[in-house]
């Protein structure tokens, strides 16, 4: 007999990888309520831990063995949450008194967010239902990962209006800064849409396969 713990059963609900996502799920909330006061510079340590650990629960599921339907229903949603939330509340970030928009985020860009993930969603809901493969493409992948970067950029550059930190009266964000806000949220754009019409093309095949069109 071994000596070593034992692991929670694959099948058992509350195993380690749903805690791991209803904890990001949690810490999601924490996040929107310190954009919506402001407060950036906690707001970014939270998204960090939030996004950062998005490999943790998928990772530790595949590994022991702990893939449950929950799982597969909950880890979509906490990294759609986080996104779509982090993104429309970037999008309603306070703006300079010219009306630059700080954070770089505008609000049609926090729609076609929106709009990709429920239209991706519905497709796979769809295509899964029908017994087809939608298994998840680089493009979306990289996505996710541009769309964090675009996040982490923009909540940096709006810590500079964080009352907490008070660093506008030093002057604004370093160029590298402003200039990597805007370079990663349109490469979010950029594969946003790009990963969007992959899978549409992937559901389109899956649809008419054997229709003879």
């Amino acid at each position: 007999m071994s000596d070593s713990p034992s692991l929670p059963r694959s099948n058992s609900v509350w195993n380690v990888p749903n805690q791991v996502t209803v904890a990001r799920i949690v810490l999601s909330l924490a996040l929107f309520a310190l954009l919506s006061l402001n407060w950036y510079i906690a707001a970014f340590v939270v998204f960090l831990i939030a996004a950062g650990t998005d490999w943790v629960d998928g990772y530790w599921a595949r590994k022991y063995g702990q893939i449950t339907k929950l799982g597969r229903v909950l880890d979509p949603f906490a990294d759609k949450l986080i996104i779509c939330g982090t993104f429309t509340y970037l999008a309603a970030a306070p703006r300079l008194a010219d009306g630059t928009v700080v954070s770089g985020v505008y609000a049609w860009m926090a729609v076609v967010i929106l709009g990709r993930e429920l239209m991706v969603t519905a497709l796979r809901s769809f295509v899964e239902g029908e017994g087809g493969d939608f298994s998840a493409k680089w493009a979306g992948k990289w996505k996710m990962v541009a769309q964090c970067a675009a996040a982490c950029f923009s909540i940096a550059v709006l810590s500079y209006l964080d009352p907490a930190a008070s660093a506008w009266s030093d002057g604004p964000p370093p160029a590298w800064m402003t200039q990597g806000s805007l370079a990663t949220v349109w490469l979010a754009m950029a594969l946003t849409i790009y990963s969007a019409v992959g899978y549409v093309q992937a559901a389109w095949k899956q649809l008419t396969a054997g229709d003879g069109t």
